[in-house]
């Protein structure tokens, strides 16, 4: 069995910047995410994106929108990322259980890539990042600076905190 890294992806790998961002050039991936990540890969985790995308259900943007960023992501960070995921759903268009704080998504990265969730942490901004995580028996970090969460294991500014934590534990 495998263990992994989930991580939600606004907020977490590009800037949240207090709206759904629609454009290309809106889109800004965090700087320096290339090293945390990479020391999360050497430590032995499989690194897996699981991000609501509602824009889609909404008629904001699609699909292929979520696939050009997720490609950027991938080469800020070098192709270190595992797989990608994404619930193109919305509550006020279509029910999906695929939908954070659903588990679908983490279910099926599961049983793909044979992840032990006793051994695997998600990282997310929002609380219904971390809801699925416990449900699922995974760790959970929250990465914010005001919030905090009942679902969460340990609160940190950003991913390279996020990261440095897992690998010493």
């Amino acid at each position: 069995m495998n263990k992994c890294v989930f991580l939600d992806r606004d907020g977490v790998l590009n800037k949240e910047l207090g709206y759904q961002v629609t454009q290309a050039e809106e889109f800004e991936v965090i700087k320096n995410i290339k090293e945390p990540l990479k020391a999360l890969k050497e430590a032995g985790f499989l690194l897996i994106v699981i991000t609501n995308q509602s824009g889609i259900a909404k008629g904001d943007y699609g699909p292929e929108f979520v696939l050009e960023c997720h490609a950027r992501i991938q080469d800020a960070c070098g192709g270190l990322l595992d797989d990608l995921y994404f619930a193109p759903g919305h509550e006020s268009v279509s029910k999906s259980l695929s939908r954070k704080p659903d588990s679908l998504m983490f279910e099926r990265a599961m049983a793909k890539h044979r992840i032990d969730p006793a051994n695997s942490i998600m990282i997310g901004d929002k609380e219904r990042d971390l809801i699925p995580a416990k449900k699922l028996g995974m760790g959970a970090i929250l990465i914010s600076d005001d919030q905090t969460s009942d679902y969460s294991d340990v609160r940190v500014k950003d991913l390279a905190d996020a990261a440095s934590i897992i690998i010493n534990l």
